[in-house]
């Protein structure tokens, strides 16, 4: 085996050391650090686990003056397993290249890290290791850590099938609106019945379709109504203004810590939602609360809302 191919299999300390290009740097390693999540773009990797390896190595600017066995001092191993559990805790992920990637940019926010290696293996999807290595520096000028600005906060609103067919709706829209707070609109599946299947998963997709699908429907009948179905768009959306409609399909199969509530009992899953923005009050126009709540509640009547 050649030095080359032997290297790229190596662990990524020895890559650091190939790789360096100007004087020595010190490192600090995590090996064979092996968590059991779930991740993956097939549909074979919902809803089951899998073992992940982490191998990562960070270069970190050598220290002045004595470490006086000071742990504050330096890079601690903790942020490296901390940023890992970050992300890992963040969001459900398809691929091992935005994992590998988002730990890899968490690690370099400490100020004393200045390159860092980071390989993540798939340890069950077949006969041997599957993974990804990725090599990322500091910038010249590194990001500093701030604070971001706070999410406005939205009103979260349920619509029934008869508020969606109700007459009042623009209207409804044009009061919502003039509050000035960002608007969100979710609603459940239509009257008309979906598929039915013994198998679960199966029957968990089929039912949030039917919630996208009715979704659509509002969407037609007012232009300022945008389905959307991921949190980057949804944040875009809050800060600019722009009326929204949920479809949950990608956010609540991508949660880690998903809903109780299943897709038909449409309004305890609004509530979910509601809840991952720390909304205050969600409105419900024509269908009854659910019985577990987790924000606030107010009940609206489709026939006699004035809002």
């Amino acid at each position: 085996m050649s030095s080359e191919i032997r290297l790229a299999f190596a662990h990524p300390s020895e890559r650091s050391e190939a790789t360096a290009e100007s004087g020595p740097l010190d490192r600090i390693s995590l090996r064979d650090h092996i968590v059991e999540i779930e991740i993956g773009a097939f549909q074979a990797e919902r809803g089951v686990t899998q073992r992940i390896c982490f191998n990562v190595v960070v270069e970190v600017r050598p220290l002045t003056g004595p470490i006086d066995d000071d742990v504050d001092r330096i890079l601690s191993y903790d942020r490296v397993t901390e940023a890992i559990a970050f992300e890992l805790a963040d969001e459900r992920l398809n691929l091992l290249e935005t994992l590998a990637e988002r730990v890899a940019e968490r690690i370099l926010l400490e100020p004393q890290a200045m390159r860092a290696f980071v390989r993540i293996e798939k340890l069950d999807r077949g006969p041997g290791a599957l993974g990804v290595e990725i090599v990322r520096a500091r910038q010249q000028s590194a990001p500093v850590r701030t604070e971001e600005d706070p999410a406005p906060q939205p009103e979260l609103v349920y619509l029934s099938n008869a508020a969606i067919a109700s007459p009042h709706l623009k209207g409804w829209i044009d009061q919502l609106e003039a509050s000035g707070r960002p608007l969100i609109f979710c609603v459940g599946a239509s009257d008309a019945p979906a598929p039915q299947t013994a198998h679960k998963m199966a029957q968990r997709r089929i039912d949030l379709l039917a919630i996208e699908q009715n979704a659509w429907v509002l969407a037609s009948k007012d232009d300022r109504c945008v389905v959307v179905d991921t949190r980057t768009e949804l944040d875009w959306a809050m800060k600019n203004g722009q009326t929204c409609v949920w479809a949950p399909s990608k956010i609540v199969l991508d949660a880690v810590d998903g809903p109780s509530a299943q897709p038909r009992d449409s309004v305890a899953l609004a509530a979910w939602f509601a809840a991952t923005f720390d909304a205050g009050e969600m409105i419900v126009i024509g269908a009854d609360l659910p019985h577990d709540r987790s924000v606030p509640l107010r009940s609206i009547s489709v026939d006699t809302a004035t809002l």
